[in-house]
């Protein structure tokens, strides 16, 4: 279980080359889910829509909500979004960033399910079959009304009776296949044109705002993954220093019963605990500073509400009051300039 937690970890990775690894995994199993989809249109005037329509665009967003899931930057954009302003103040740019790269990514697995539905056009037959104009078809002329509308919507069902062998039904169905891959090949032309565009087009500009921007959201993400470590590191710390104190209060109160030895001299001693309790110094000194329940929920708190200022040479400020929280040591001129805070 602890490896697959790692693992689902790496996985949820912000780094770029993870991304578009999922990018490419997702768009790999849409394919294969929609090449072993049974299309089965209903044929009736009131479901042929809401089935073709539903099939074209239900798995997209399944497979949207997938990529948000999928990719950390999505939860860490949300919280930085919610949380409070704090010592810190919040860069709209960043935020833009970040959802601009969440839902690039996001958006890949939905627009090739898209695609392959309308090149194959099965579902944009079923979709709309019934909405067609039955003027631009020669066929249906010695037909009434509701003849048509029940021709219309049997086009999807070749093997029906009434439209087996039907020129009406292979024009049909061949108008509006052309339709659909007509959209898909738009659709595939526009997307490709756009992504030209973007890349020629970027190194136009100027890259400094590109460059912060980027900077600051893998920033977000690395602080959040380094605070839930610490806060492990801390916990398990924490939690081995009580059990210590439990067993070393136990065997005081042994020794004040006189428990200390069996009595007939052949039971052992209990352990002696030595008076660190702590395991010496190789616990950090920042760690075992917050020794308390108290301390612990106001530090998170404080974290939460009021995250410090990025500046390493600052005072520790009112975060750090009560909690006997060491200030980080820096070198004489390390320092991160105030206008470039998230």
């Amino acid at each position: 279980m602890e490896k697959f937690r790692m693992f689902f970890q790496r996985f949820q990775s912000s780094s770029e080359s993870v991304m578009n690894g999922i990018c490419l995994l997702l768009a790999a199993v849409t394919v294969k889910l929609y090449s072993s989809l049974d299309v089965s249109c209903p044929c009736l005037a009131r479901y042929n829509a809401l089935y073709g329509l539903g099939l074209l665009l239900t798995p997209p967003l399944g497979l949207f909500l997938c990529g948000l899931l999928a990719n950390r930057q999505s939860v860490v954009m949300v919280e930085e979004w919610r949380q409070p302003t704090g010592q810190r103040r919040k860069d709209p740019g960043i935020m833009r960033y970040m959802c601009s790269s969440v839902l690039q990514s996001a958006l890949a697995a939905p627009l090739v399910w898209i695609l392959l539905a309308l090149l194959d056009g099965k579902c944009f037959v079923c979709a709309f079959s019934s909405s067609v104009d039955p003027e631009k078809f020669l066929d249906f002329a010695n037909m009434t009304p509701s003849q048509v509308q029940l021709f219309l919507a049997k086009v999807p069902c070749k093997e029906d009776e009434l439209v087996r062998d039907s020129p009406a039904r292979k024009a049909v169905s061949r108008y509006l296949r052309c339709l659909s891959q007509a959209i898909g090949w738009s659709i595939t032309l526009l997307l490709i044109v756009v992504a030209f565009l973007a890349r020629c087009l970027r190194p136009c500009f100027d890259q400094t705002v590109f460059l912060q921007r980027r900077y600051w959201s893998n920033y977000v993400d690395l602080e959040q993954k380094l605070f839930d470590e610490t806060c492990c590191e801390h916990a398990r710390d924490f939690a081995h220093r009580c059990v210590l104190h439990f067993f070393a209060s136990m065997q005081s109160e042994m020794r004040a019963l006189g428990l200390r030895r069996d009595p007939s001299g052949r039971g052992p001693e209990p352990p002696e605990i030595p008076n660190g309790l702590d395991g010496g110094g190789s616990r950090k000194v920042h760690l075992r500073a917050v020794s308390s329940w108290e301390q612990v929920d106001r530090l998170l708190s404080t974290w939460y509400s009021s995250k410090p200022p990025l500046d390493l040479v600052a005072s520790p400020g009112p975060w750090a009051c009560g909690l006997n929280h060491r200030a980080p040591t820096v070198a004489p001129g390390t320092r991160l300039s105030q206008h470039t805070d998230v």
